[in-house]
């Protein structure tokens, strides 16, 4: 469930909006953090928020597993020994 502080490490109480789509789903979008997220139920879409506003502003995340890029066909030798240099599309 949404906890008060959202993954940011403060007492800060956080708004929270949470509105049904027309077709079913719910979204749950945090103001302070400007991120939102969608899911089936009111708590998924909470919990799933709980998620992103964790990655993106607590400590969330981690380095993908060697398993994980394999997954997305990407070779993990390669994806470790290139420069930093973002592709031409993301630039």
């Amino acid at each position: 469930m949404a906890r008060a502080d959202a993954g940011t490490g403060d007492d800060e109480p956080r708004e929270i909006r949470l509105v049904e789509n027309p077709d079913g789903q719910w979204t749950a979008r945090d103001l302070q953090a400007e991120v939102s997220a969608q899911g089936s139920t009111r708590s998924a879409a909470l919990e799933n928020l709980d998620a992103v506003v964790d990655t993106v502003v607590g400590d969330g995340g981690h380095e993908p597993t060697d398993s994980e890029l394999r997954d997305l066909g990407v070779d993990p030798e390669t994806a470790r020994t290139q420069d930093d240099d973002l592709p031409d599309v993301l630039q």
